[in-house]
């Protein structure tokens, strides 16, 4: 009987050589491809993307996108704005064929502290531009045996994110946080190799490199490979450019404000530069140079890739408050909608939105304070309320405090509290119409009783009532407006019970006395 000795598994390229042999003899009665077979002939390279992507924006119209999701932070987004405008001009004139040979990628790092918006600001400008975005966490490329390979991962998954358009990706955003983590720590062996080697492979993706389009390493995507092309002759693309993807990189930087503020009194008691200006870390960190990211743990060539340094601030508790308010990703439409899931209808009271920031304010964590402070608050809301006949109550500032108290009271009540809820209900849909429209409502008294009856009658959310009735308000009251000038309407009883009838008036009248 033969003997077999196994000196530890085999390398890749003898893995490969078996996994190939063993197809030959066991999918030998699969369809092979034939060079007469009635299916064309594969195409060839697809062409440069130059009639696939184009970009027009201008700095201005990027931060006023940004600015109706990211609160303050006004500095960092024009700043991100004209980076992302240069890089993707950069592309647009470069697969037109007008490439600038002297153009140096705008690769951007994000600093400040967790839950000020730098995800967020990325994400949505991704959103604008209309390319693949892929967010990676730089601490799960610092373990043993992650380092390089995982890098390249994310190259991958942008492909994934563009459907598998090897073109989309190669323009797409890659977004990398905690990138202060791989700062090599001199004292720390482990981390300083790991560090190191994650930059060294970051670096050559921030360069230009080609990354192959499956990894050498996925066992399934090699084979699921070897039999699409053993089936149908196909074969995937090869590789992806990172010439045109633009890395964006964040951090907190926990001790950079430290080594800047060295460097500055050194400076100043050297006479070779003027004091440090006075103000907070965020300021600081402002004054951050090259040098303080290399003193930092940085490799000169890794820092010298990231030209555009973008700092984004604490959040205040006005801050904090102006997301709430305004902000169109603002949570408070996420407690809405999942209250709105069980017919519970939701208002937000100014000062009870102010009390979530103040308490938010306390966690120290920027905007995602603000869930924390939520999920504490509605805790118990959202888990009596839904069983109960109670579909209306207000956030106050009381019920903040104390939400066990104020859901007591609430469930005693319920009756005469919901006449109370819905009448401000239909205050709120008239300030609604008029942020959203630039058009003034105001609701007689007895138009809004009327409303709130009507509501409780069909048991439906006052909001989804107001919206059916007044569905076409914007349109007609926007005639009005431009044939009269009149910006603020009246809604009487008539109105709320013939709508239609009343604005269809309501335009003949306005083109009469027009």
């Amino acid at each position: 009987m033969e003997k077999r000795f196994f000196n530890g598994p085999p390398s890749p390229e003898e893995f490969q050589s078996r996994l190939q042999e063993f197809m030959r003899q066991h999918l030998a009665g699969a369809p092979q491809p034939k060079a007469d077979a009635a299916e064309p002939p594969e195409s060839p390279e697809p062409p440069p993307p130059g009639a696939d992507f184009s970009f027009s924006k201008k700095p201005r119209e990027v931060k006023a996108y940004l600015d109706r999701f990211v609160i303050r932070q006004d500095d960092a987004k024009k700043v991100l704005s004209v980076a992302l405008c240069d890089h993707y001009h950069h592309v647009r004139l470069a697969f037109e064929g007008k490439d600038q040979s002297n153009y140096a990628k705008q690769n951007v790092i994000l600093l400040g502290p967790t839950g000020v918006g730098k995800t967020y600001l990325i994400r949505n400008a991704a959103d604008l531009i209309g390319v693949p975005f892929v967010k990676g966490d730089a601490t799960k490329f610092s373990e043993t045996g992650y380092v390089g390979g995982d890098v390249e991962d994310l190259v991958r998954e942008l492909l994934r994110r563009a459907d598998g358009d090897i073109r989309r990706a190669q323009y797409g955003i890659i977004y990398i946080d905690e990138i202060d983590k791989i700062a090599a720590a001199s004292g720390l062996n482990g981390r300083d190799v790991s560090g190191r080697g994650v930059q060294t492979n970051l670096l050559k993706l921030m360069e230009e490199t080609e990354v192959p389009a499956r990894s050498p390493n996925d066992l399934s995507g090699q084979i699921q490979a070897m039999m699409d092309f053993s089936q149908r002759g196909k074969k995937q693309p090869g590789t992806i450019n990172t010439r045109h993807i633009l890395f964006i990189v964040s951090g907190a930087f926990d001790g950079l404000e430290k080594i800047v503020k060295k460097r500055q009194r050194e400076a100043a008691i050297g006479f070779a530069s003027p004091p440090a200006k006075a103000g907070a870390e965020a300021s600081t960190l402002d004054e951050a140079r090259t040098r303080d990211f290399i003193e930092f743990g940085f490799e000169p060539e890794f820092i010298g890739r990231l030209p555009v340094r973008v700092v984004c601030h604490p959040l205040s508790v006005e801050d904090l408050y102006t997301i709430l308010k305004s902000s169109e990703g603002s949570i408070i439409r996420q407690y809405e909608q999942t209250f709105a899931a069980y017919g519970i209808e939701v208002l937000f009271a100014d000062d009870g939105l102010r009390r979530i920031a103040e308490l938010a304010g306390e966690e120290s964590t920027g905007a995602r304070g603000l869930m924390t402070v939520c999920e504490r608050v509605f805790r118990d809301f959202k888990f009596d309320l839904p069983s109960t006949l109670v579909r209306r109550f207000v956030v106050t500032r009381e019920l903040v405090d104390a939400p066990a108290v104020e859901l007591a009271r609430l469930l005693a009540e319920h009756e005469k509290q919901e006449r109370v809820v819905a009448r401000q209900l239909v205050d709120d849909f008239a300030e609604r119409f008029h942020e959203t429209h630039k058009l003034g409502l105001r609701f007689t008294g007895p138009a809004a009783d009327r409303l709130v009856a009507l509501a409780l009658e069909e048991s439906i959310p006052v909001r989804e009532l107001c919206a059916g009735r007044f569905k076409d308000f914007q349109f007609g009251l926007k005639l009005i407006a431009q044939n009269t000038g009149q910006q603020e309407f009246v809604i009487d009883i008539d109105a709320v019970e013939a709508p239609e009838k009343t604005l269809s008036e309501w335009v003949v009248k306005s083109y009469r006395a027009g």
